[in-house]
């Protein structure tokens, strides 16, 4: 993996310090950390590895297939994240008109979303589930829980508290509003139109 460069210029509210850590630090260590696993777990797919003593509770294998799972989901959660911003926050297009659809008015849907946030603990995520061909919200409070197979993610937010803590102290709300301030729905549209097919 590598990781994918962001221009964060145009963003107002989240600092350019909590930005520069957040993708500096936390997203490229992620991106380094999966691709050490990665290397890891190349041994046992080449014939390596110690395959005897493999069991549930606890080995070298299980432990990487887990941390694999948290490490690539982390990049990719990251990278929806910082690909939403840098936008100027108002919606529009087919992404807004899907959205209008599913909860009666950008505002359900906005209120609806944002109260979520509140209760996240890590992410939540507006994705296209292409089990049921519509738009639904998911929660996971890991990298790796709560995703559900089959579903593309559009407008991801980043409920954990490096995202923010900096700027706002414990005031989630106000970094919830300067999110949504914030979102480029060229690109949220963009990210609808693939996930759709349309």
């Amino acid at each position: 993996m590598s990781p994918k460069e962001y221009n964060f210029s145009k963003v107002t509210g989240i600092s350019q310090k909590t930005l520069d850590i957040h993708y500096n630090k936390l997203y490229k260590g992620y991106v380094n950390k999966a691709n050490e696993i990665g290397e890891k777990l190349r041994v046992y797919a080449l014939g390596g590895g110690d395959v005897e003593t493999v069991n549930p509770t606890f080995h070298d294998l299980r432990s990487l297939r887990d941390a694999e799972t948290f490490a690539v989901n982390a990049v990719y959660l990251h990278e929806h994240y910082f690909d939403a911003l840098g936008g100027d926050g108002v919606p529009g297009g087919e992404l807004k008109k899907a959205i209008e659809e599913k909860w009666e008015s950008y505002a359900n849907f906005e209120r609806y979303f944002k109260v979520s946030c509140l209760a996240a603990r890590g992410w939540l995520v507006l994705a296209w589930n292409n089990n049921t061909k519509k738009i639904n919200i998911y929660m996971a409070d890991a990298h790796n829980q709560g995703g559900v197979w089959g579903c593309e993610p559009i407008l991801v937010f980043d409920a954990y508290e490096h995202a923010y803590f900096i700027d706002y102290g414990s005031d989630r709300k106000s970094y919830i509003n300067d999110f949504f301030k914030n979102l480029n729905w060229d690109a949220l549209n963009k990210k609808y139109k693939e996930a759709t097919g349309e």
